[in-house]
Formats: C-alpha cells, structure tokens, sequence
C-alpha cells in the first residue's frame, strides 16, 4: 500500500506540475465508479481468438504475472478505488514485438505470448506491464489532448512523455525508453476504455519498452 501511494503521489504531482487537471481539480466533477480494469480485460471470456485489434495477450500477460507474483504491484489493475491510467497494447502490438524478439512472425496469439514469456520470463513482462501504468490519475482522452510535452510517471518507475502531434486529428504518440524503436500511438476508436470510473484505459498501437531491446 505505500508504493501504490508513494507512485500515485509522484504521478499526481508531475500531472499538477504540466498544468494537467486532475479528476480532483476539474470543475464539478461527477462521482468515479470502481470497476476495475481486470475486469473489463476479463469480460469477454480471457480467451486468444484471431482478432488482432483486441488484447487477450495483453490480459494473459496480466494473469500470468498474477499467478507467479500474487503480491506483484500489476494487482493494482484489480482494485478499482485506486485512480489510474493504463495504455494497452493491442494483440497486434505483442505479435510484432515477439516478432523483434525471436525474428520470427507468429499469427497465433497463443504462440506470441509463449514466445515472450521464453524470450524475457514473468519478471520482465511484469516490468513492461508497469511501464504501461500511470497511478494516481484518471486521464481521459480530452486530458491526453491537452498533455503535450508532459512526462508521466509510470508504475515502473520509468516515464513516458506524451506527443501531441496532430491535436485536431487526435494523433498522439507516447515517448518510451527504447530510442531506437517506434513509438507507440495512441489508437482511435480505443479509447477511454472503462471511462467514467476511477481506472480508464487507452488503446496503443506498439508496445512502450521501459528499455533499449
């Protein structure tokens, strides 16, 4: 409980510090539900299927890193009285970075989330999985909109600084740790996931890499 509260105080001071509202200073504000972002994850039955636009690996991965660490910080996506902001890579996303991984191309989602469980092992994937979260703040995308240049910090440890590039197009890219890749995107039509609770979620195309891979 005192990192989820030493990370979320971060995280809510660096959104004051880049002049971006949070949920407890916008104007008349109504109340936050507590459904968690597990459970939303989890709604469609937890099963790879061939829709690559969807994140049954991003969830597997979350599960698989629970079932190792029950007491890993990922479990904060489970609790949903705690504000937060999480990025989740598409199917997609995981396949082409288990394809920079291992150089090879897998269509089953199954196979991608062997293929990066071998690769990196539960620890890192628990790594990554943090550097997608930011604690602290419900940043819907009308807040994203407004973030240019705001470095988040984020649940890893790390920081992801926000891009606007085209704000009347709604094109925002977030800056990860890895300067050699491409960074990810924030995805269209995947947007404020669980919006209207205290836990929302962002589509990405691309995984953020807390690293250099």
């Amino acid at each position: 409980m005192k990192i989820r509260t030493s990370l979320a105080t971060l995280a809510t001071t660096a959104l004051l510090a880049a002049g971006v509202a949070t949920p407890a200073q916008a104007a008349d504000p109504e109340p936050l539900g507590n459904q968690s972002l597990a459970a939303v994850l989890t709604s469609d039955g937890n099963q790879f299927d061939g829709n690559a636009a969807d994140f049954d690996i991003l969830t597997e991965a979350v599960l698989a890193v629970l079932a190792a660490k029950p007491d890993s910080p990922v479990s904060v996506l489970t609790d949903g009285d705690v504000p937060l902001t999480a990025f989740a890579p598409t199917d997609l996303s995981f396949r082409l970075l288990a394809k920079d991984l291992s150089g090879r191309f897998q269509w089953s989602e199954k196979q991608v989330f062997q293929t990066l469980v071998d690769a990196v092992g539960v620890d890192a994937i628990e790594q990554v999985l943090l550097y997608h979260v930011i604690p602290g703040a419900t940043i819907d995308s009308k807040a994203a909109l407004q973030s240019d240049g705001v470095a988040l910090d984020t649940a890893q440890g790390g920081q992801v600084t926000v891009d606007v590039l085209a704000p009347r197009l709604g094109i925002v890219q977030l800056r990860d740790a890895d300067r050699n890749d491409v960074d990810p995107f924030l995805k269209p039509g995947k947007l404020d996931i669980n919006k209207g609770n205290k836990q929302i979620a962002h589509g990405i195309f691309l995984v953020l890499r807390p690293l250099d891979l």
